[in-house]
């Protein structure tokens, strides 16, 4: 029973610090938590390796990219369970020359915490959340698209969640690669060699892509758990409460009220053609 106790105190310490360290930290500096277990008791340093694994700490180098119009969920969402990986340090790459915050779609301001010219060369993971317009636009720069290629070509895992595949797929990184993306954008991913996949996460070597904007979350968790094991994942899953119980089926064509799906289909069709014209034109 002592030991059993021992344990739950040692996940109850290391599973609040994390987020708490990261908050401390504000946007002067990536959230990094690698100092995280020299906080914590022996005692509380081995019921984490004893129930978590060897694995329980890292150095994994994660470059998130803020590039305006972006939709913040895409990329709060897998943030969180990155900058929960003891050991990692998550760094929110700007496409701007300054490090001003970047607004997403709907007006909320990320801080980020390094310039593409300042993120590292090597990456464990490279990561693009999705957009409208601003996914658009950003496509279509020439400096983005040759950071992405750059960086990509030599990280460990090159990941995307909503129509930031598209964003991949202009720097050519889904070449061959089985992908997903947000519903409305999936069909454009052969135009950049890609074979489209309805699912919430696909993983093909190493890419994973992850479907519209909630599906981050899902992401996450499977990222995470491909680093850390199994038991990591499921602890960052309790601490995150991530049970998720909508209050009515939805969220697919499939499974959405047929008014309503066709109402919405009709309404995104042209951002579709958009992203597929963006794709033929090249940078």
């Amino acid at each position: 029973m002592s030991n059993r106790r021992s344990v739950v105190r040692g996940l109850g310490t290391a599973a609040m610090l994390a987020p708490l360290l990261a908050g401390a930290r504000g946007a002067s500096a990536a959230t990094e938590s690698h100092a995280t277990p020299a906080k914590m008791s022996d005692e509380h340093m081995q019921a984490m390796r004893d129930v978590l694994g060897p694995n329980w700490v890292g150095r994994e180098q994660v470059a998130m990219l803020l590039y305006p119009g972006f939709t913040a969920l895409d990329l709060v969402g897998p943030q969180y369970f990155f900058a929960c990986m003891y050991g990692a340090t998550v760094h929110l790459v700007t496409t701007e020359p300054t490090l001003a915050p970047v607004k997403s779609d709907l007006g909320l301001a990320i801080v980020p915490t390094v310039t593409m010219a300042d993120a590292p060369r090597d990456l464990d993971i490279l990561f693009v959340g999705g957009g409208t317009q601003g996914t658009l636009d950003v496509m279509q720069r020439a400096d983005v698209i040759a950071f992405l290629a750059d960086r990509g070509a030599r990280a460990k895992h090159v990941c995307s969640v909503c129509t930031g595949s598209m964003v991949l797929g202009q720097a050519g990184l889904l070449k061959g690669k089985r992908a997903t993306s947000h519903w409305v954008a999936r069909s454009v991913l052969p135009e950049f060699g890609a074979t489209p996949v309805d699912a919430r996460v696909v993983t093909d070597g190493n890419v994973t892509t992850a479907a519209g904007v909630s599906a981050g979350l899902d992401f996450g968790i499977a990222v995470v758990e491909s680093l850390r094991g199994k038991p990591y994942a499921a602890a960052l899953m309790l601490q995150a409460e991530y049970h998720p119980q909508p209050p009515f089926p939805g969220g697919t064509l499939a499974t959405t009220d047929a008014a309503v799906g066709g109402m919405m289909d009709t309404m995104m069709a042209p951002l579709a053609e958009q992203f597929r014209v963006a794709a033929r034109g090249g940078v």
